[in-house]
């Protein structure tokens, strides 16, 4: 059976990084809704490619160095 691949961020450090910025305003900058955002940090949902490029644009990151993978058995 093929390993599953789950998609991991690291918003929530980066918001703390970015004078504690909130979950609505990382919403508002990227054009999504607050429950979204909260449904990518959490691992429930994965983010469209260019959703997750806006996201770490909005840090002034990499993606990669906001978002990551791991396979599970």
């Amino acid at each position: 059976m093929p390993k599953k691949l789950q998609i991991t961020n690291n918003i929530r450090r980066q918001r703390f990084f970015a004078d504690e910025m909130t979950q609505q305003q990382l919403a508002e900058k990227v054009g999504v809704s607050r429950q979204t955002i909260i449904s990518i940090e959490a691992g429930k949902y994965s983010p469209s490619l260019e959703l997750a490029f806006k996201i770490a644009e909005t840090f002034e990151l990499e993606i990669g160095e906001v978002f990551g993978y791991e396979r599970k058995e």
